[in-house]
């Protein structure tokens, strides 16, 4: 009772009488006035120096009572200072444990910071604290009386601010939480021990000079902090100087492992037996926060004590023999605290006791309760409830050389979905561009990326970093040799620890489509070492193993592509607001988003497909109601997939059952899984027999889903029946079971008898996907604010004869507009027609050569002429009144400018990597977006490398071209090309409304493609738009009228182009050579071929002219 009235009395406000700086009293007992001498200072507590690390204490072994409000050193009332401010308490706050050189140092500093020289000693009355089983604890608490200087290390001299810590049992109180103390900034947490310290009128924060110079002794406070959290170690070992692996190699070596420590074998065998047990599991899992169970507590120490200091904001102790930091938490927050930390990035691990003190008792009376690290959870393995709908993968490369010997590297993987129960396996071949390979990243999206530190060349280890820079991707470096074997070492390891033989596939049949077999196999390799050491063989043993291939059967889209066209990510911040994900995503369920995301990545090239995807859009769209009935379906579905991947993994798995109290929680959530997935399964179930009665519908459906059968007696429907009168009768309160003793038997006997259909199971939750998907789509469509149509899929084209050679492919969009690109007003943006290559009424260029003023649209249409053919191969209804296209087998795009100065890479050189890549691997079947090429380096530079790319593309390719340019002489050379159209982005002038009579005008940009070439790129204009001074506008107008003049024959000439360009010289050239051919054998030039169209399209026009 004396105790909780003490406690209550704390936390009272203060009385304005008992903050008079009448004396320095703690429970009663005056503190001495200042500083004894030297001699006497080992028993002194800094006045100034916060109480943080030295407030609470508790050990292992001992079962901590439970969390209560720490006590308060300092009273109320004490007023620092003989003015009566509050200075002091402040300093108090701000100032950690600073190692210094001698006690005058410490009062030089109290000093400065507006503080006093005094110390304080801190004692309470001692009183007895009950025993508990474990005598051996890893960690004792210090004796009374120790001194703990700030390098942690005892010290009875003079030297440093030695800390006096005397305590008693019954002051032991639990590692301050955020369950007791939610985390609040450092100010905030400073104004309110101002409020509790004294009067709010006498609160130094309230005067501003000194708030800035308490901000500046707050940031010197965190540094204080960062230097005890580096020095507070009392083992050598831990000591950045003097820490290695467990091969003994310091960090500086290239064979560095960081998920290793060396432990001195002397140090290890003078640990009592619970040291031993939790250091000889740290020192194997260095890179993990390792929890140890205590009694009712977990418990961090030393380095992880730090980040639950930082992350946590939890008091730090120092206990233990040596002083150990720890800071702690009890079993029921262990859970929250785990996912928080798991969210902040970091990798956790727990060591749970195997049995409880009676049954250690048993054993004898010397006997420490036996544990074991049962559980490493990390961010790229956690199968937790609140996951979210993304998928998260852990990936594994690995890197080789190509057979081909065309100087490709070739890339072999292996990826995981723990949640989902999902292994994926294949390979990549790329060039020095890593185009492929941030494509595989891109679709990925990993949270963790596993690659052997040797074995990744420069340039990929650059496109690693560029393509998970968006997101929190972890790059985790591991051993060659160690880590990723040979393929035959991890066939052997495949089949001697039984792994995927839970797995629908054999794990050798699906490599079997693999083109690099060996490299695949040691990525895969790499993967099962990982998640074998984090203790997931359940995993592996149960996991369903799928063949992955990043570009086959589908329209190919590069990770760059990706980026430029805002397909998940825009440009601005990365996040998802304007992608055209987003704009697509009106899925309701968790595996139809993650569904939706890949489609996306794997728009299909096979006419019969994408038509049926359309089919199925198209009934929806004419049945409303049937929409809103499967949305009612779909609301009520958890994450089936992932439900069925827990359960799975939960198969042949009854280890951490027998554990005490976490066996029993992990019972529970056994039971809640399996509860949750009958259920929903029936929801789904049902969804798919209506649909099945809906007669027109079903028979579109069907040609996409894959459905089991459902009904008879062999249906999935009557299978599911037996598992709900089970759970009814077993388990009626599945979401908060109370477990029995038998319940472990009875469940895994019902998990053994579901997991026969796996199968049949999966078909269905996929067919729920799908069938989300195409709602969406429909939705999307139904609900936009311009006008939609259904787009007509024309094959790829085969060209042999000289008539398709000159046809080549088509693209026809009438009314296009961005889905993302809306006007000021939320007004819709302006509609344009593009057409690209054959028309019924005739020829049409396939080239469209781009200009415009900056600002003037030019991009925005590029990337919804892209997004048109993306949605149109999706299956999904187009944004415009009508498109008609012939399969595009890639879209490459060269877009907008940008460096990575971290890699060494400026802008021009990004842009010839990308535009390398276009002229290496474009087709004629390929659509290819280039915008401002050769902007990145001088005028005549980047002039030539536009004219010759695009001559390239043109003459070369043959495909699909879309290019915008401010090079205006380009216009003229390719003015009388017969495969180049030339358009601009309109404009327009107005007087401006404030002084019409100046005779100035305003750009006004109509966003309307118009014929013809833009006269110029208006950059004047839009310099002053942007705010550009208007004295340094005019000056750049006259500079400019200058070299018109001084160059002003080159200018006249260069009009002149459009006449007769260097294409007329080169194909009168042409016409020559072949004249001057005995043979006369052009059956087989293309280029003769193409040279004689061209001139009779130029003579024919001309005729035309003449007439």
């Amino acid at each position: 009772m004396h105790r909780q009235k003490s406690i209550l009395s704390f936390l009272q406000r203060p009385s304005p009488e008992n903050q008079k700086p009448s004396g320095n009293t703690i429970d009663g007992q005056r503190l001495p006035p200042q500083f004894p001498p030297k001699q006497q200072n080992q028993n002194a507590v800094v006045a100034n120096q916060p109480p943080v690390a030295s407030t609470f204490v508790s050990s292992i072994e001992i079962d901590t009572p439970p969390e209560k409000v720490p006590r308060r050193v300092f009273p109320a009332g004490f007023a620092g200072n003989e003015h009566g401010g509050t200075s002091l308490m402040v300093s108090s706050i701000m100032h950690k444990f600073v190692k210094v050189d001698a006690a005058e140092k410490c009062a030089d500093r109290n000093q400065a910071c507006g503080g006093s020289s005094e110390v304080f000693s801190i004692s309470s009355k001692s009183s007895s604290l009950e025993a508990l089983p474990n005598q051996h604890a890893a960690f004792e608490h210090p004796s009374k009386g120790t001194v703990i200087n700030s390098n942690g290390k005892d010290r009875l001299g003079d030297k440093g601010c030695p800390l006096l810590i005397e305590t008693n049992d019954n002051d032991i109180f639990g590692p301050e939480t955020p369950g007791t103390r939610p985390p609040v900034p450092r100010l905030k947490r400073i104004q309110e021990d101002c409020f509790n310290f004294g009067d709010r009128s006498d609160c130094s924060l309230l005067d501003s000079s000194k708030r800035i110079k308490l901000l500046q002794d707050s940031k010197d406070g965190n540094k204080n902090h960062e230097k005890l959290s580096e020095v507070t170690s009392k083992f050598e070992w831990l000591d950045p100087s003097q820490i290695r692996d467990a091969n003994g190699r310091r960090p500086g070596n290239a064979l560095y492992d960081k998920r290793t420590l060396y432990i001195p074998p002397d140090v290890l065998n003078k640990m009592s037996a619970s040291q031993k047990q939790y250091w000889n599991a740290k020192s194997r899992y260095m890179d993990i926060v390792l929890f140890f169970k205590v009694g009712k507590f977990y418990e961090l120490y030393e380095l992880d004590a730090e980040i639950g200091h930082k992350e946590l904001d939890w008091k730090m102790t120092f206990s233990g023999v040596g002083k150990c930091r720890q800071v702690g938490i009890s079993e029921s927050g262990i859970d929250d605290a785990v996912q928080k930390l798991i969210a902040r990035g970091y990798k956790v691990g727990r060591m749970e006791q195997l049995e409880t003190s009676e049954q250690a008792k048993a054993r004898g009376a010397g006997s420490v309760i036996q544990r074991k690290l049962v559980q490493v959870v990390t961010p790229s393995t956690t199968v937790d409830d609140n996951l979210g709908p993304d998928s998260v993968h852990l990936l594994a490369i690995k890197e080789g050389s190509c057979e081909l010997g065309n100087g490709s590297t070739a890339y072999g993987f292996a990826f995981v979905d723990s949640a989902a129960l999902k292994f994926w396996v294949g390979s990549i071949s790329d060039d020095a561009s890593c185009a492929t390979l941030g494509a595989l990243l891109t679709q990925v999206s990993p949270k963790e990326v596993i690659y052997e530190t040797r074995g990744m060349s420069r340039e990929a280890q650059k496109a690693l970093k560029k393509y998970t820079s968006t997101g929190s991707s972890q790059l985790t470096p591991v051993q060659p040799t160690v880590d990723m074997g040979n393929g035959s070492e991890v066939r052997d390891l495949i089949q001697l620890n039984g792994y995927f033989k839970g797995s629908c596939n054999q794990w050798d049949d699906t490599l079997e489509g693999v083109t690099h077999q060996d490299l695949a196999l040691c990525a895969l390799g790499g993967l099962i070492s990982h998640l074998s050491r984090l203790m997931l063989d359940d995993v592996l043993r149960n996991g369903d193993i799928l063949s992955y291939q990043v570009y086959k059967g589908c329209l190919r889209m590069d990770g760059q592509t990706l980026v430029n066209l805002e397909i998940f990510g825009n440009n601005a911040d990365g996040g998802p607001s304007g992608t055209l994900y987003s704009y697509l995503n009106n899925t309701i369920t968790a595996s139809g988003k993650r569904l939706l995301k890949n489609w996306i990545c794997h728009p299909l090239k096979d006419i019969e497909e994408i038509n049926c995807r359309l089919n199925v859009v198209e009934e929806l769209m004419t049945h409303p109601e049937v929409v809103l009935l499967i949305a009612q379906y779909l609301r009520k579905l958890p994450d089936l997939e992932r439900l069925l991947g827990r359960v799975k993994a939960s198969f042949q798995s009854s280890a951490t059952l027998i554990l005490p109290l976490f066996g029993i929680k992990v019972m529970k959530q056994r039971v809640k899984t399996f509860g949750s997935l009958v259920k929903g399964l029936r929801v789904g179930v049902d969804l798919l027999t209506l649909l099945q009665n809906e007669g027109q519908m079903i028979l579109s459906m069907s040609k996409v889903l894959n459905l089991p059968v459902l009904n008879g007696s062999n249906g999935l429907d009557k299978f599911l029946t037996q598992f709900e009168a089970a759970v009814e009768s077993d388990f009626p309160k599945y979401q908060d079971h109370m477990v029995k003793d038998s319940d472990a038997d009875i469940l895994s006997t019902l998990i053994e008898l579901f997991v026969e259909k796996a199968v049949e199971w999966s078909q269905v939750i996929h067919a729920i996907a799908r069938i989300d998907v195409l709602r969406s789509f429909a939705v999307t469509a139904n609900s936009s604010c311009g006008a939609m149509s259904r787009p007509v899929i024309l094959p790829l084209s085969e060209s042999t004869s000289l008539s398709q050679v000159i046809r080549g492919p088509i693209l026809k969009i009438k009314g296009l507009w961005h889905p993302n690109a809306l006007g000021e007003n939320g007004e819709l943006p302006v509609p344009n027609d593009i057409v690209l290559g054959e028309e019924a009424e005739g020829y049409h260029p396939r080239t469209l050569l781009l200009t415009g003023p900056n600002m003037g649209g030019k991009s925005t249409l590029l990337r919804a002429t892209c997004l048109a053919v993306i949605l149109a191969q999706l299956g999904s209804y187009v944004p415009c009144e009508m498109c008609v296209l012939s399969l595009v087998d890639t879209i490459f795009t060269r877009l907008g400018a940008t460096d990575r100065i971290m890699t060494g890479e400026s802008t021009f050189f990004i842009e010839c990597t990308e535009t390398a890549s276009v002229l290496q691997n474009a087709t004629r079947d390929s659509l290819v977006i280039l915008d401002e090429l050769g902007r990145g380096t001088s005028t005549f530079d980047g002039y030539a490398i536009a004219y010759a790319v695009f001559r390239h593309l043109v003459e070369r390719v043959n495909c699909r071209l879309l290019f915008a340019t401010h090079y205006h002489p380009l216009t003229k050379e390719f003015a009388s090309h017969p495969h180049v159209i030339l358009q601009h982005m309109a404009c327009a002038f107005k007087s401006k409304s404030d002084n019409p009579f100046e005779g100035g005008k305003d750009l006004v940009f109509l966003y309307r493609l118009a014929s013809g070439a833009c006269p110029e790129s208006y950059g004047m204009q839009v310099a002053l738009m942007a705010g550009i001074p208007k004295q340094v506008v005019e000056t750049a107008v006259s500079a400019g009228e200058v070299m018109k003049e001084s160059i002003g024959e080159s200018f006249k000439s260069s009009e002149r182009r459009s006449e007769f360009s260097s294409l007329h010289e080169q194909w009168l050239k042409t016409m020559l050579t072949l004249s001057t051919n005995e043979e006369g054998n052009v059956d087989d030039d293309n280029d003769a071929f193409d040279t004689l169209f061209c001139l009779w399209h130029e003579l024919r026009n001309s005729y035309k002219v003449g007439r």
